[in-house]
Parts: C-alpha cells; sequence; structure tokens
C-alpha cells in the first residue's frame, strides 16, 4: 500500500511537472494583419534596415542559389537533419506579410513565429535577441517593403521528436538567454557598437563557435571556430591558427576589401559576409575589428617575430624551410611536381593579391588544424565575380583525383607550414565530392553560387 501511495505521488508530480512544462512552453498567436503599405515607411529608416540585414546575412540563408532575394526555402543542414529557411518577404500567404511589428519582434527576442510555433535555432535568434527595438523596427521597415514573392518553402527533414517544435522550449531552457544586449560600462563606446554586431545581427558565433551535442554553442569557447556550410570557421580568439597574428587594423582592410595581403582572400560563407559588409560604414566596420581584436589579444614577441620572418622571407621569395626536395616517388615529392605543374604559376608568381595567389606561408588554411577548406578550395577554387575584377580560382575537381589532391596537401603542408600532412584526405575529398558534406561555393562577391554537380570520381 505505502509503494502504491509512493507511485501515485510520483506520478502526480510527473503529471505537474509536465502540465507547468506546457503552460511555460506554448505560446500563443499573435493576430494577422493587412500588410502595411510600402510607402508608410520612413525611407531613412529602410535604409537603416537595408544595412542591418546585411549585417545579418540575411539573404544567405533566406534566399536560393538563382531565386527570389528572401523567398526561402535554402537548404541548411544540420547534424540532426535539413532544415528549409522561411520566406521573409511581405507575401501575406507564405511570407511575413501579415505579420505586426510586435510579431517580428517576438521572433526576434523569444525564437517564437506569429502562429506562437518554436523557431528551430538555425534561425540564430539566440544572437538576434541582443538586437535593440529601434534596430528591429528598421529591419521591419526593411523586409515590409521588399518585393512579396509567393513561394513555401518544403518541409523540414527531421526525425521525430525533433519535428515536434514543443521540444524547442526544453532547448531554451537549458540554451537560450533573452535580453537586448548590454553595454559593457568597462569597455570604449566603440568596442561595445563591436560587441553589439559581432554577437547580436551578426551571429558570428553561429558558425566560428563550436557546438555541443545538443546542436548549442559551447559555453566557455566563444569564438574558438565551429563549422558552416562545408566549411571550417577558423578561432576569432588567440588560438586562430593564422601564421602572422591579426591586428585591429588587418582585421578591418580585410572585412572592408574582403582580402588582406597576409591572410588572403576570402572564401566560402565568408565571401558573403564581407560582400555584405560592404554597405556598413566605415565606423561600423572598425568597431568590429576593435572588438574582434580585443577577444585575439596581445600577440607573444616571438609569434610576432615568426610573422615578421614569414614577411620577409615571402617577401624575399625565399623558402620558409631550407630542404632537399623530396623523393619523386613520396606523396610530398608527386604533390611537388602538381604544385610547380599546377599552382605555381600563381601562387609564387609576381602578381599581388587580390588577382594573384597568396603565398602558402602564409596561408591560414595550410596551418589550419583541419584539412575541408584546403580539400574545398582544391576542388571548386573561387569564382569570378560578376561584373567586375575579382579574385578567381579554378577548381581542379575534374582534373585532379582524391590521392592527387592528398599529395598536393601532403607538400603544401609540410613545405610551407612545415607540419605534418593532415589524415585521410584522400576520403574526405571523396566524401566532399559525392556531397556527403554539402559545401556553399561563393565569388569574393558574395554572390552565391552552387558547384557543379561533379558527382563521384571514376575509379
Amino acid at each position: 500500500m505505502k509503494l502504491k501511495h509512493i507511485l501515485v505521488g510520483l506520478l502526480g508530480v510527473v503529471i505537474v511537472a509536465c502540465a507547468g512544462f506546457f503552460a511555460i512552453a506554448w505560446k500563443s498567436a499573435i493576430a494577422p494583419i493587412t500588410p502595411p503599405d510600402r510607402a508608410s515607411f520612413d525611407q531613412a529608416l529602410v535604409h537603416k534596415g537595408a544595412m542591418l540585414a546585411a549585417v545579418g546575412n540575411c539573404t544567405a540563408c533566406h534566399t536560393q542559389p538563382g531565386g527570389h532575394s528572401f523567398a526561402g526555402g535554402f537548404a541548411l543542414p544540420t547534424p540532426f537533419g535539413t532544415i528549409y529557411s522561411s520566406n521573409i518577404t511581405p507575401d501575406p500567404e507564405t511570407g511575413i506579410g501579415a505579420w505586426s511589428e510586435a510579431a517580428f519582434n517576438r521572433a526576434m527576442r523569444e525564437g517564437v513565429s506569429r502562429d506562437g510555433k518554436h523557431l528551430y535555432p538555425a534561425f540564430p535568434f539566440d544572437h538576434f535577441t541582443l538586437v535593440s527595438d529601434e534596430d528591429n523596427k528598421a529591419l521591419y521597415a526593411f523586409l515590409m517593403t521588399r518585393p512579396p514573392v509567393k513561394q513555401t518553402p518544403p518541409a523540414n527533414e527531421l526525425p521525430f521528436p525533433l519535428n515536434v517544435r514543443l521540444v524547442l522550449a526544453g532547448w531554451k531552457t537549458l540554451f537560450f538567454n533573452e535580453g537586448a544586449y548590454q553595454d559593457v560600462a568597462s569597455e570604449s563606446a566603440e568596442w561595445n557598437r563591436g560587441a553589439y554586431l559581432v554577437n547580436g545581427l551578426g551571429h558570428c558565433g553561429a558558425c566560428h563557435t563550436p557546438r555541443n551535442a545538443l546542436g548549442a554553442e559551447k559555453a566557455g569557447a566563444h569564438l574558438a571556430g565551429g563549422q558552416a556550410e562545408g566549411w571550417t570557421a577558423f578561432a576569432l580568439d588567440a588560438s586562430s591558427p593564422a601564421p602572422v597574428a591579426w591586428t585591429q587594423d588587418s582585421l578591418y582592410a580585410y572585412l572592408r576589401q574582403g582580402w588582406h595581403p597576409d591572410h588572403g582572400v576570402t572564401n566560402g560563407p565568408m565571401g558573403e559576409v564581407t560582400g555584405n559588409l560592404g554597405l556598413l560604414p566605415d565606423s561600423d566596420v572598425h568597431a568590429i575589428a576593435t572588438y574582434l581584436a580585443s577577444l585575439m589579444g596581445t600577440p607573444s614577441p616571438e609569434r610576432v617575430q615568426k610573422g615578421e620572418e614569414i614577411r620577409k622571407q615571402v617577401s624575399d621569395s625565399l623558402a620558409l624551410v631550407s630542404a632537399p626536395s623530396p623523393a619523386a616517388d613520396t606523396p610530398t615529392g608527386r604533390g611537388q611536381a602538381i604544385y610547380e605543374a599546377a599552382c605555381a604559376t600563381c601562387h609564387d608568381g609576381s602578381r599581388p593579391l587580390p588577382f594573384g595567389g597568396i603565398n602558402f606561408h602564409l596561408s591560414t588554411t595550410i596551418n589550419a588544424p583541419d584539412a575541408q577548406n584546403a580539400i574545398n578550395t582544391v576542388l571548386f577554387g573561387l569564382p569570378a565575380a560578376s561584373g567586375r575584377q575579382s579574385a578567381i580560382m579554378p577548381g581542379f575537381a575534374a582534373t585532379m583525383n582524391d590521392q592527387q589532391l592528398a599529395d598536393l596537401l601532403a607538400y603544401l603542408r609540410d613545405n610551407f607550414a612545415g607540419k605534418p600532412a593532415w589524415a585521410d584526405v584522400a576520403s574526405r575529398a571523396a566524401d566532399t565530392r559525392n556531397g556527403k558534406f554539402q559545401v556553399s561555393v561563393r565569388p569574393s562577391d558574395g554572390i552565391e553560387r552552387g558547384p557543379d554537380n561533379i558527382g563521384a570520381q571514376d575509379q
């Protein structure tokens, strides 16, 4: 009888706990509105919203390659399945045309849609919650004045129970901290502006911070390096693998123009980021650089000296490591032959960046702990920008097999970074070709282009 009372008591506790969770998790719908007239929005506010949308890189996730801007349907691969971005044009049926400003603010601040559904954190509301009410107002004005597009995105491809949005309330309980950004009193106004842009609309941590098993950014690893769209997003803290240490000035130049002589040209998703940052005033880009430089800290005297040595040796066209040529029938020997035939013309040439190839002694990609960015770059290259001069690199997917790619990277690692070859390069290259790693390829101007369907190589 006593056991029965205990079980009944436990059942009651479970029922109460479930009821409490449901009460917290349930969100009411916000009544739809008639789409506001475009002329009702102040043009200065719309212009401000356009710049903020550029900071948020909204077009990258909410536009299919070759599709209508902001109409959604872009596939976002995650470890849990594929999520398709929503239509954020002002179409009242398939977009956000029926959303009031209050509904839009709730989505940004709380990660809840107009109809009360919890949003998946592929929409980075854990960052957007920091955005001020004033900036949300400008974003709303900008989006509601875009051309409406009637387009319903595909259904998300997620297994049970992840396809039940109510479980997201539990995720939020564990990992989500709601609230607008608060200035750090001990820091300058410029630093706070940079922190606001980086951690809020810029949501840099969504790519550059590692994630835990539940898909949340790891605590204590802010901007320590992550993964995004088939690319490694390098660490933006003191652990950056860049051979020459970043400075506030080099960060500013890289973000402002999309390249820097010590760090190369933006590639992968960063191409679109720097392309969009072109809409921002210099002061905001300076602020971002100020904040990021503070996270990276002051490099040690040894690292500064090493960077100066690399710069001088590159300038003098000297090899960083003097060593005899490797035996021809070794990975590095075969890789050297490939390098001299396919790469040296650009990467050992006299043309400076951004139109020449970076000297690999300076390459963060070759010095990185992970091979994926190097594999992507060799396979897909860097497509030309549209309508203007730009950096460009051919892809070698059709002319270089996986073992040749592995040999090339073994040589680059040994000769230019003085580091051992990465493991499993050939198998990772095969997986990349076959689409196991879904890689986004963009030119340096940031206009998204999907790689050709190159398929598996012939064996």
